[in-house]
């Protein structure tokens, strides 16, 4: 009787240890497919598709907070590289909520221009200006 105990309670671990091995390897799938969504398969977003709606809102959004200029100059141009001293920001939640694709990007502001990086590898993905230049 002893010995059925034993069997069943190893046998009760073995299963609770094969769900849970399924289980991660499920989460880890699921988690690995939302990133290739949004990166290429050389790795480098090239540049940030965003219709002009997407765009005009994140602008709205990131230019009320006029802190977060950039203390220097640099070009703003998709795929132009971004200085190591310029300080990037988070995308405001809203922006985030509405654009889901954009999580992974930081900003800074240059003259009046929303300059949204890739940090990874410190390239301008999409330049966004007021509606008048856009």
């Amino acid at each position: 009787m002893p010995g059925q105990v034993v069997s069943r309670l190893g046998a009760t671990m073995l299963a609770a240890a094969a769900l849970t091995l399924i289980a991660g390897v499920e989460l880890a799938a699921a988690q690995s497919s939302s990133v290739d969504e949004v990166v290429n398969p050389s790795g480098v977003a090239q540049k940030l598709e965003l219709t002009p709606a997407q765009r005009g809102a994140i602008y709205q959004e990131v230019s009320k907070n006029k802190s977060k200029v950039a203390s220097s100059r640099f070009p703003a141009a998709v795929g132009a590289e971004v200085p190591p001293m310029i300080e990037l920001y988070m995308l405001p939640d809203d922006v985030l909520a509405a654009n889901p694709v954009t999580k992974l990007y930081k900003y800074t502001m240059v003259q009046d221009q929303v300059v949204i990086v890739d940090p990874t590898n410190m390239r301008t993905i999409a330049v966004i200006g007021p509606k008048r230049n856009q």
